[in-house]
């Protein structure tokens, strides 16, 4: 079934300042057409997800990963809120990437990620992932160049793998404007039941966007093979964001084609010895 376009990241050297981030092109163009659309997307979701997990249980290896990442604002918790909401969470790993503890700062920087991919049957979601080794580290020099200008390699390295063993990656760059980001940090200062959601490091951070956007750039060129491609989220619309990423999802369910497993036992044996129990 269509399930709307796949965002891909395009050929070529990456330069964010010209994809969109608004979504003008394609799918819904007002919120209540994107709750139509996620709404009829969300029976279909579950659906697959509930065979995925079947599936898992009966020894297939297949699972799927969802990556997220973006820049602050941008939208990766709304998008495990609307989107991962959709389906059962027993069939889901979620994991949030803080920043590394002294634990994980003492091994390579892949060994906290290796030990959350999601297992057979799962959907795995990372809110961040191993991109931060490539994004924040680079920014604020937090290891040399020497470090992290190797870590892009290890990285395909590591998906690879990851496909190798039956991981579906779908990675979401979700692009937000420098405009955006700041009306939403600012909305935050506006509702006392959004303080919390603000962080003065944030505004911080707005300093280096240039900076962030060519660390971006960069990951997404030299790390968006064809087994594990990157895809660019316009994610100025919040309604936009979350129907994107719920059809990037379904799609890569309905690609993979989870069944029902058959059953190893006699059924109609057992429908008579339930009715004589």
């Amino acid at each position: 079934m269509e399930t709307g376009p796949d965002f891909l990241l395009p050929p070529g050297p990456v330069d964010l300042a010209r994809l969109d981030t608004v979504g003008s092109a394609h799918g819904p163009q007002r919120k209540s057409e994107a709750a139509d659309a996620l709404a009829d997307l969300s029976g279909r979701l579950a659906s697959l997800q509930e065979r995925l997990f079947a599936q898992g249980l009966s020894g297939d290896p297949r699972r799927v990963l969802l990556l997220l990442q973006g820049m602050d604002t941008a939208g990766k918790d709304g998008v495990i809120k609307h989107v991962v909401g959709l389906v059962n969470p027993a069939g889901t790993h979620l994991v949030s990437f803080k920043k590394p503890t002294a634990e994980e700062l003492s091994h390579d920087f892949l060994w906290r990620i290796e030990r959350q991919v999601p297992g057979p049957g799962i959907i795995g979601v990372f809110n961040r992932s191993q991109y931060e080794d490539v994004l924040i580290v680079r920014v604020h020099d937090l290891v040399p160049r020497s470090v992290w200008s190797q870590r892009y390699d290890a990285i395909n390295r590591f998906e690879q793998g990851l496909v190798d063993r039956g991981v579906v990656l779908v990675k979401c760059f979700l692009h937000v404007s420098r405009a955006v980001q700041k009306e939403r940090l600012a909305a935050r200062l506006e509702d006392p039941e959004k303080y919390w959601k603000f962080n003065p490091a944030d505004v911080d951070e707005r300093g280096y966007w240039a900076d962030y956007q060519q660390a971006y750039a960069e990951a997404l060129q030299r790390c968006s093979p064809a087994s594990a491609p990157w895809h660019v989220i316009p994610s100025d619309r919040k309604w936009y964001r979350n129907w994107a990423v719920a059809g990037l999802l379904t799609g890569a369910l309905e690609a993979l084609d989870p069944q029902y497993p058959q059953p190893d036992y006699d059924v109609e044996a057992e429908r008579r010895r339930v009715a004589r129990s």
